[in-house]
């Protein structure tokens, strides 16, 4: 059985990662308006059509938040946003690699408080981040603004 302090720290954890979920919910939104250029409608749309997985991630977060026993966060982390079209997109492929980071510990946080489904659940959200990623650096590789 896993101790109590395991699930807690695995709460907190999981709070954490909400508030980056609806921090990336609104820099996409955001974000997406502020591109410029001959290829707005593409990159614009690019980071529009992430909203429904980051949705959709805050949405399982903040129900397995619940179900372990705490209250899931309402406030987001801090939102950056860019001056150019290159800055904006390194700004969300850091984004992406620190939700890989955090996602791969609370895989650890899981695995200490006896949370198999969930850890799977959390595997496969870095799977998904991981694209987004790649698909990120290459947009960016040999980007000449």
């Amino acid at each position: 059985m896993a101790s109590q302090d395991a699930r807690q720290a695995l709460i907190e954890g999981l709070n954490t990662d909400l508030a980056h979920e609806y921090q990336a919910i609104i820099s996409y939104l955001v974000l997406s308006q502020l591109i410029t250029g001959p290829h707005r409608p593409e990159l614009s749309r690019f980071l529009d059509e992430e909203i429904a997985d980051e949705l959709g991630h805050a949405r399982y977060l903040a129900n397995k938040i619940v179900a372990l026993g705490g209250t899931p966060t309402t406030r987001p982390a801090e939102v950056r946003l860019g001056s150019s079209n290159r800055e904006i997109f390194e700004i969300v492929l850091q984004a992406e690699r620190e939700t890989i980071e955090r996602y791969t510990q609370r895989i650890k946080q899981a695995d200490a408080a006896g949370e198999i489904g969930l850890r799977v659940d959390l595997e496969n959200i870095v799977s998904e981040e991981t694209r987004h990623r790649d698909d990120l650096e290459r947009i960016l590789k040999n980007w000449k603004e």
